[in-house]
């Protein structure tokens, strides 16, 4: 079963629930996306009802608002029970506690951060939201004479950030500190079949600006990154799905595999792929398969056949985060066309309500070896050019 849940679903994932007859929760919301005679509509007490006769049910979303509607209805389920043990960044470090005994992690109340004592915390730190949704809230504090500056910019995102989306997808009333994980970040979409074997469904490495960038500007796959992590990530994922107890689960997975080879966990976003249908669309334009029909026909990727005439490709899946310095609610306009001229082939261009959430939109881009610098050059990018005030 399929939920279908604002801000947005693509519409390659809609045309997709109607092909394949996908059972899709009914809402409000969804039933103004799909025609009545297009899909088929279960209410909730007839999810309910099939769920409690279920073991390990397969129900995917697009997004996280989703998990209002499970955590009323499936809350004691261990469904649900699964999503508030990976989505909550505290359960999760504590989930994998021995897995990753001298990883430092601790958990502070917003309305606590004045009491904290930073004298005695690892120094570089991230400091975070507990349960929280793109890089919102996440700052890198260096050393303890930049907490008082972290601290004001925190208070002042919050109060911008704290309309945007339900408590179940970005909580600010709790935030997690854990110490600075070096390495190179990789993001991936993934689901556990009937027998809890994962299937990875997308592979992107996260590129940084800087030591101190913690945005979400570029994600990048080619198949080098593909073939390089495939199986060390398959390997990773059947840890976590030992300990998570995970059958028929999708999920989005963020980690850091360090100078040693190690592998280690930033954060694991249950029942979805990546946010505002990215990753999974992504994949679609990039490698020509369609996450979302595997995920129900329960199939793996090829990926021998889907890389072949790959070779000296990079594909991106830009995030066009406000940069700008000037507040979204103050811009005007962005050019979009002007911003597309930027790349040698743009591959889909999806625009957002950055007045109402705060980023301009999202770009995948496909980039031979010569033109890399436009890569380089967006993830630089404070994309003041394209704004009018």
């Amino acid at each position: 079963m399929f939920i279908l849940e604002g801000p947005f679903v693509s519409e390659l994932l809609k045309e997709t629930v109607v092909k394949q007859q996908i059972p899709i929760l009914e809402t409000k919301y969804s039933k103004s996306l799909i025609k009545e005679d297009d899909g088929i509509f279960l209410s909730p007490e007839e999810v309910f009802e099939f769920l409690s006769m279920v073991n390990n049910p397969m129900i995917y979303s697009n997004s996280e608002n989703a998990y209002y509607w499970v955590y009323k209805y499936l809350g004691q389920t261990n469904f649900a029970k699964q999503i508030s043990l990976l989505k909550n960044k505290v359960k999760f470090r504590e989930l994998l506690k021995n897995e990753y005994p001298d990883l430092y992690f601790s958990e502070v109340k917003y309305n606590e951060l004045d009491q904290l004592d930073v004298s005695k915390l690892p120094y570089p730190f991230i400091i975070k939201p507990s349960v929280g949704f793109f890089s919102l809230g996440v700052y890198k504090v260096n050393e303890i004479n930049d907490w008082p500056s972290t601290k004001a910019a925190i208070i002042k995102e919050v109060e911008t950030i704290n309309s945007v989306y339900p408590k179940e997808v970005l909580d600010i009333s709790t935030f997690i500190i854990e110490e600075n994980i070096e390495g190179t970040e990789y993001a991936f979409d993934a689901y556990y079949d009937e027998k809890g074997e994962p299937i990875i469904l997308s592979l992107l490495e996260h590129a940084f600006s800087s030591g101190d960038d913690v945005t979400d500007r570029v994600y990048s796959s080619s198949k080098t990154i593909i073939e390089k992590n495939l199986e060390t990530f398959t390997d990773f994922l059947r840890m976590l799905g030992k300990h998570a107890g995970l059958k028929n689960f999708p999920l989005h997975t963020e980690v850091r595999v360090n100078d040693k080879g190690e592998i280690i966990p930033i954060e694991v976003n249950p029942m979805r792929f990546g946010g505002w249908c990215t990753t999974a669309d992504f994949t679609y334009y990039a490698f020509g398969f369609n996450p979302y029909e595997y995920l129900n026909k329960n199939k793996k990727p090829n990926w021998e056949k889907i890389l072949k005439g790959k070779e000296g490709k990079t594909y991106s899946n830009i995030v066009l985060t406000n940069t700008t310095g000037t507040e979204s609610k103050d811009v005007k306009s962005f050019d979009y066309d002007a911003l597309l001229k930027k790349f040698s082939n743009p591959l889909e261009l999806r625009k957002s309500d950055y007045k109402k959430f705060l980023i301009f939109g999202f770009l995948f881009t496909e980039t031979d070896e010569e033109n890399i610098a436009e890569i380089d050059w967006i993830l630089n990018a404070d994309l003041k050019e394209f704004i009018t005030v």
